[in-house]
């Protein structure tokens, strides 16, 4: 099946109000377009150099969402353009975000990455260290963040009831978080959990974003352009 056929199926498969990601990493700027033509405009990177990259050579209403593990030290390249940061990790890097945002005076949109996974090689905080965070002064000072909800990703695991448990308690601390720290904020209110194999089951639990790279563009890692 193609790139638009792959999306259109995928699309189907969406309710109401929940956003699909298309994780463009490691694919060239070819299979980007055919799916920009095909109507999609939210695309997911997990590198910053090729988001760059990407950025600079296509469409400029494309939404650009960072979906990897970001380094303080690689902020100030997508400070510029990135519409979503999925993985904030730590009071230092939304500290470096809010600065990089004030510096290109926009107001940068985060989530929060909550560690879900049973598998130590994944990042995220712990909801006492969301908390911790949310608590502190240097975050109340912040004026140039948006923290719009949190984000997770389940273990590798064929073990639905696993995924799934793992899912409902990013759900979980979502909720505790709106009512502790964002009932008044309506803008609080994305979920983005959910990847290629898992993500009707992330819907099933909440999810409002998912997060879908190989059942759109295909399991091949194309070099990537430029």
């Amino acid at each position: 099946m193609s790139i638009t056929e792959n999306l259109n199926r995928i699309k189907s498969t969406l309710p109401v109000g929940v956003t699909l990601v298309a994780v463009s990493k490691t694919k060239p700027n070819e299979a980007v377009l055919e799916a920009y033509r095909a109507g999609q405009r939210v695309f997911g990177e997990n590198k910053v150099q090729e988001m760059v990259s990407k950025y600079e050579a296509l469409p400029k209403d494309i939404e650009w969402h960072l979906i990897g593990h970001l380094q303080t030290n690689k902020v100030k390249y997508i400070a510029p353009f990135v519409s979503m940061i999925h993985s904030v990790d730590s009071l230092k890097l939304l500290s470096v975000i809010d600065k990089e945002g004030e510096r290109n005076g926009r107001i940068i949109q985060c989530l929060l990455q909550f560690h879900i996974a049973d598998e130590e090689t994944k990042f995220g905080l712990s909801y006492d260290e969301a908390v911790g965070l949310l608590e502190s002064e240097e975050y109340r000072s912040m004026k140039n963040i948006r923290i719009r909800g949190v984000m997770g990703m389940a273990t590798f695991s064929d073990d639905v009831d696993q995924v799934r448990s793992e899912f409902a308690n990013l759900k979980n601390c979502f909720d505790r978080l709106k009512s502790s720290f964002f009932m008044e904020e309506q803008s609080f209110s994305e979920i983005s959990m959910g990847m290629s194999d898992d993500y009707l089951l992330a819907i099933g639990q909440g999810s409002t974003m998912v997060r879908v790279g190989s059942s759109i563009f295909g399991v091949r890692n194309y070099s990537v352009e430029g």
